[in-house]
């Protein structure tokens, strides 16, 4: 055996190797680079050369490295984006998806579950009326008999009790899927048999009871005035929401359920006024559920802090924005002052960002968490369609492109005449934009192409919000006539579309808002995450209803996240 004459040298690591061979390689552009080092390669060794598995690199000619070393560093700083806007997510095992959709299936109608009786027919009469074939939803189907502590067929509702006595529960479902009524229900049924067993309640109606027959007496000269009732500025369940509009979106399923089940419910927004806030909330009738903003109950509480002493039930909606930005130092304090007083903690959300799931892992460990099947995936009934600005005929001017979308859905709508003879239905239509100085800009543009559109940001006032969002949440069609030809407004162009209504909106509007009547969405930004994906594309398509959503992309625009999302929504994926 011969040895090597290297054997009394230190043993060079194979990086160094590499990279003298591919230095050697580039000096000599005619030899191409020695992919293996033969079947003889591994004789007289002194040391073992052991290295990791990796795949193998394709066979690049030497005179290409350096403009496949540029291209190379381009498609990897885009990937590496494009994972880091994915992962702003909490991926989901599609193990766990399967599971659920199989235990779905045990439930089919509210009479099964253990509701009180007048519960149950304020489902039918009062929230869902004149709806045929009444079914919960998959999130119904999933959190109310966990929240109920029902067992339903072979599934037995697991609830995880924290040290403090509390239940606490996560529902993360899609945009649309019925979260309101699914923690409301559960909520008022405790509240009602609370109500019934609260002796201090029972006492309050017998002396008032009492009080009212003598004072029917004739001759009475007693006091007129009763005592406070016992949950006078002591509600006990509250509904913490991030705007107005949900306020009264959610506010309006909960007085639904009031005139049946007789509650006392009230709604606190920056639409209402401090005096009315006032007499509501220390009402001699008592209070029993508010729904309210963060900010406004966190003001109230400062100056009245037993507000938070009796609440029972604590609901967040639309968990992932009060935890986040501004919202979360208001938030947290409010849970802070309530959760000792506080049985269930009920979060809701319609997507699980990374950030919100490491809190509640953090400061909620024994949470549950209920998701349904389709969580984090736009549903199939709605299209994406995109757009290539940089083409022609519109040569990277998004305002035209926007408009010429519109027009187009308002022609196609123009073909097909109503119910009525003459009258077509107006289709109502939202705009998407990241930035709030471009709202202003889109929406003038298009009322000069002859199309009703309005503005809405943060900047914009309270009530003239509510009036901009009250025909888009309205499931009730709206008419107009196909000989409609008023006269243009000033810097309006003499065309005019009158059958479609246009909100041009950031982000504000796509949180939470039923917007029942949209059937078509136009993202004029490429949206920052997939967050922002779900919940813009989120309405249209509501609630089992058909939608369409457009996507505007440009030259300076993600294609690739765009193409990712278009693929995952054809599929059905969840945007993980």
């Amino acid at each position: 055996m011969v040895l090597s004459d290297r054997v009394a040298r230190a043993p060079k690591r194979d990086t160094d190797s590499r990279d003298s061979r591919d230095s050697r390689d580039s000096r000599d552009s005619k030899q191409p680079r020695r992919r293996s080092e033969g079947p003889f390669g591994g004789m007289n060794q002194t040391f073992a050369r052991i290295r990791e598995d990796t795949p193998r690199q394709p066979f690049r000619n030497p005179r290409h490295n350096d403009r496949d070393q540029k291209d190379r560093g381009k498609t990897d700083g885009r990937r590496i984006k494009a994972m880091k806007m994915q992962s702003s997510l909490a991926s989901i095992p599609y193990g766990q998806r399967t599971r659920t959709k199989a235990s779905m299936t045990e439930l089919e109608s509210f009479g099964q579950l253990d509701l009180l009786p007048t519960l149950k027919s304020a489902i039918s009469d009062e929230v869902l009326k004149g709806l045929v074939d009444i079914k919960p939803t998959p999130v119904q189907r999933l959190a109310i008999p966990a929240l109920l502590g029902q067992e339903i067929g072979r599934r037995r509702s697991r609830v995880d009790i924290s040290k403090s006595g509390r239940q606490e529960f996560l529902l993360a479902a899609e945009t649309g899927s019925g979260k309101t009524l699914a923690y409301l229900l559960p909520a008022v049924n405790a509240l009602k048999e609370a109500e019934a067993a609260d002796v201090e309640i029972s006492t309050y109606r017998e002396a008032f009871e009492r009080q009212m027959a003598a004072m029917r007496e004739p001759g009475y000269e007693g006091p007129r005035e009763f005592e406070p009732h016992p949950t006078t500025a002591r509600p006990r369940v509250v509904v913490l929401v991030p705007t107005a509009e949900l306020v009264g979106q959610v506010g309006a399923v909960a007085k639904s359920l009031s005139h049946a089940v007789k509650f006392k419910t009230s709604l606190f927004s920056a639409n209402v006024s401090a005096k009315v806030i006032q007499n509501s909330m220390y009402s001699p009738r008592g209070i029993d559920l508010i729904v309210t903003t963060p900010h406004l109950l966190a003001s109230m509480a400062d100056s009245d802090p037993n507000i938070l002493s009796r609440i029972s039930h604590l609901i967040v909606d639309e968990a992932d924005s009060l935890f986040d930005r501004s919202f979360s130092p208001v938030t947290t304090s409010i849970l802070d002052r309530a959760l000792p007083s506080v049985q269930q903690l009920i979060l809701c959300s319609a997507t699980i960002p990374k950030r919100l799931d490491s809190y509640l892992a953090r400061e909620f460990p024994n949470m549950i968490r209920i998701t349904t099947p389709n969580l984090h995936a736009i549903p199939r009934r709605v299209q994406l369609g995109v757009i290539d600005v940089s083409k022609d005929p519109y040569r990277n001017n998004k305002n035209l492109a926007c408009a010429d979308a519109i027009w187009s859905i308002g022609k196609d709508a123009a073909r097909h005449e109503g119910s009525v003879p003459g009258e077509i239905e107006i289709k109502r239509i939202m705009v998407f934009v990241n930035e709030r100085e471009k709202t202003q800009e889109v929406a003038e543009y298009l009322v000069s192409k002859g199309i009703d559109a309005v503005a809405l940001h943060r900047d914009t006032e309270e009530q003239r919000q509510s009036e901009m969002l009250e025909s888009f949440t309205s499931s009730e069609p709206m008419m107009a006539k196909l000989s409609d030809s008023p006269e243009p407004a000033i810097g309006q162009s003499r065309r005019s579309l009158p059958n479609t209504k246009v909100i041009v909106a950031t982000d504000l509007a796509s949180r939470g808002i039923d917007t029942l009547a949209v059937r078509h969405v136009i993202l004029y930004d490429v949206p920052h995450t997939t967050i922002d994906f779900i919940h813009r594309l989120g309405r249209a398509g509501r609630m089992g209803r058909r939608g369409r959503g457009v996507v505007l992309v440009d030259r300076n625009d993600r294609r690739d996240i765009v193409a990712e999302v278009r693929e995952s929504m054809y599929m059905g994926q969840a945007l993980i």
